[in-house]
């Protein structure tokens, strides 16, 4: 579990909520199921228009990309190349076949199958970061699609407030029902800007984040594979991929 993103959003709507309350609002005030209708429906359809549908649902499914921490360490891709190296310095690059067959990374055991094969090192960094470019372009998708929903959301929440505007003048004679339309009208565009700036633009900035760290981790495989297809030294195979990794970034124990 990604503990930044749970913080963040208990942050984000504390603070909301607690401001709310230390002016005196009632929490009620800021439940409008119609608000949140015109918000929600026409964010997201706007999005939907935005994008193809295998995009949208790409998109839904890698919410959990924000809540979850990446399986894959670069720790353990270090101490992964460094094994291979030590074994096929010692029983030659054809013994990393039946280490391919164990790998569960697609990317790294189409990898070591190269390396397997005898392809030149300078095809297979051809090979590779066609890969890695293609995973690129096929994973942004997610991200911007809640990057746009983010942007549509504050309109749409104006144009729920000019909703509940419109209600509130249609009824400028019944006073009953103008307290309800200018709560729509205010609450809708909380709504907006709630939406896009606490959900929807983290999320994609958050799903950006992964992206980034699994372009790292590969850049690091194809990196190792070459060290190794070269027969450099294991050792400082591990100070070339080492180097890769952040200096703040906390070493996996």
């Amino acid at each position: 579990m990604d503990l930044a993103t749970i913080i963040g959003l208990v942050l984000a709507f504390g603070g909301i909520i607690g401001g709310a309350l230390e002016e005196g609002l009632s929490i009620k005030a800021l439940i409008q199921p119609t608000a949140a209708i015109i918000v929600c429906g026409g964010t997201f359809g706007a999005a939907f228009v935005s994008f193809p549908l295998p995009v949208v649902l790409k998109a839904f499914k890698d919410v959990k990309m924000a809540f979850l921490m990446p399986t894959e360490k670069h720790e353990n891709i270090i101490k992964d190349m460094i094994g291979y190296a030590a074994k096929a310095r010692r029983n030659g690059l054809i013994s990393l076949e039946q280490e391919a067959q164990s790998i569960k990374d697609p990317f790294t055991k189409k990898g070591i199958s190269l390396v397997v094969d005898g392809i030149d090192p300078q095809k297979l960094k051809e090979a590779m970061e066609i890969e890695i470019d293609s995973y690129e372009e096929h994973e942004k998708g997610s991200a911007e699609f809640f990057e746009a929903a983010g942007g549509y959301a504050p309109t749409i929440g104006i144009i729920g407030a000019v909703l509940g505007l419109i209600v509130v003048m249609s009824n400028l004679s019944d006073t009953s029902k103008l307290g309800a339309g200018i709560a729509v009208a205010f609450v809708a565009t909380i709504y907006g800007l709630v939406v896009a700036n606490i959900f929807c633009l983290p999320i994609g900035t958050k799903i950006k984040h992964r992206i980034k760290s699994e372009l790292l981790r590969r850049q690091m495989v194809v990196e190792g594979l070459i060290a190794i297809q070269n027969g450099e030294n294991p050792h400082f195979i591990e100070q070339k991929l080492r180097a890769f990794i952040p200096a703040h970034a906390p070493e996996k124990k």
